[in-house]
């Protein structure tokens, strides 16, 4: 197919060959499968803010670092400058993410390389080379479910644990692969997490916890619909009371259960939770209809 126009650089760049279809168009960008020499990848290209039903919320970007304080001051000002800042920072931070969840380990896909607002990274596929499903496009026997449902706690687990914590994870945004094959290859099979750009740091971001505790309860909700025992389980809760007495690493065993300890009930945290649980709620029914 011709190249979209934002593709066309990077063909001229020589940093891909050809582009063989669009993939899909989610809430924040468009991605195309394209070839690089013998290579098949995705190219994500990020949408304009004013295009995007995602909006930059306060909460994923709270103390984002920027490369300087001039574009600090612009950000905080809402010049034109600030907003292009902004918008560069929103879209660096998934690479920046990806970058850093691969070195540690994390079922990501590796990125290639960013330019001029795309980013070429890994196409993720099924058993037949085609790009791999969204677990909300599959259905699981309770045996799967479990199973998937362990490594993903693992790879939060891993997440959190090289500071990063994905804030929308959900089965929209998880990918099922198969990688025919041996040996490492055969090992990159099952579930592979992509959208990365709300992202926040574990450790400077306030709303970390929070973030944390929904992802994981994204997971229990899905997969307990096919494996019914995991809605019982409290995961989230465990793992970021482990994290915050610096007793979590990758391979602490967790068991699924937590006792809260008692104290006074914060009325405005619990609104802005219920907030948060219907904004939520909103944002997936609208990607359900992408």
């Amino acid at each position: 197919m011709k190249p979209p126009p934002r593709l066309q650089s990077l063909v001229e760049e020589g940093l891909i060959d050809t582009v063989v279809r669009q993939l899909m168009s989610g809430k924040e960008a468009m991605v195309f499968v394209v070839r690089c020499g013998d290579e098949t990848r995705c190219a994500k290209i990020y949408k304009e803010a004013n295009n995007r039903s995602f909006r930059q919320a306060v909460d994923y970007t709270e103390n984002r670092k920027v490369k300087n304080s001039r574009s600090a001051r612009a950000m905080a000002k809402g010049s034109r400058f600030g907003r292009q800042e902004q918008e560069a920072a929103w879209q660096s931070a998934e690479v920046d993410a990806l970058y850093r969840l691969a070195a540690a380990g994390v079922r990501v896909p590796p990125p290639y390389n960013f330019h001029e607002g795309v980013l070429l990274m890994e196409l993720v596929t099924d058993a037949h080379g085609d790009a791999a499903p969204r677990l909300n496009d599959v259905a699981f026997t309770p045996e799967d479910a479990r199973a998937h449902h362990s490594t993903l706690i693992a790879e939060v687990v891993r997440m959190l644990c090289a500071g990063v914590v994905h804030g929308d994870l959900s089965e929209f945004n998880i990918l099922l692969a198969h990688t025919p094959g041996e040996g490492d290859e055969a090992g990159r099979d099952g579930p592979v997490i992509i959208d990365l750009p709300q992202a926040v740091d574990a450790a400077g971001n306030n709303h970390a916890p929070r973030m944390l505790l929904r992802d994981v309860a994204n997971l229990r909700d899905f997969f307990g619909q096919f494996a019914p025992e995991l809605l019982a389980t409290q995961y989230g809760p465990e793992i970021w009371s482990l994290y915050q007495t610096g007793l979590l690493t990758n391979d602490t065993p967790l068991t699924g259960r937590f006792t809260p300890q008692k104290h006074d009930v914060d009325l405005s945290s619990v609104m802005r939770e219920i907030d948060d649980a219907r904004a939520e709620d909103a944002a997936r029914r609208l990607r359900m209809t992408v």
